[in-house]
């Protein structure tokens, strides 16, 4: 389990949280150090409603190739089902 995670949340609750400026990510996902964040367009932005995008900026891995970027985000069914989701702050 992550350091400091005192409990996790389902997928319902995870979204509560992104929209009041927290992050999250699932305990079960392969890749330490990813998360999502819900982005909220201002008068700079391109885009004009809200989405959820994935951060791998900080993504351990042994892997040179692996992609370290932020980019647009969907749940799967299983990311949606998961009970797992831990909640962080900025």
């Amino acid at each position: 389990m992550e350091n400091n995670v005192i409990e996790t949340v389902d997928f319902g609750k995870a979204i509560e949280f992104l929209k009041k400026g927290y992050t999250a990510a699932r305990l079960g996902w392969n890749g330490k150090g990813i998360f999502i964040e819900l982005q909220v367009p201002d008068e700079h932005s391109k885009m004009t409603s809200p989405y959820i995008f994935i951060d791998t900026t900080g993504l351990q891995t042994d892997n040179p190739d692996a992609p370290k970027s932020r980019v647009p985000w969907l749940a799967s069914q299983t990311d949606m089902l998961a009970e797992d989701w831990i909640i962080k702050s900025k």
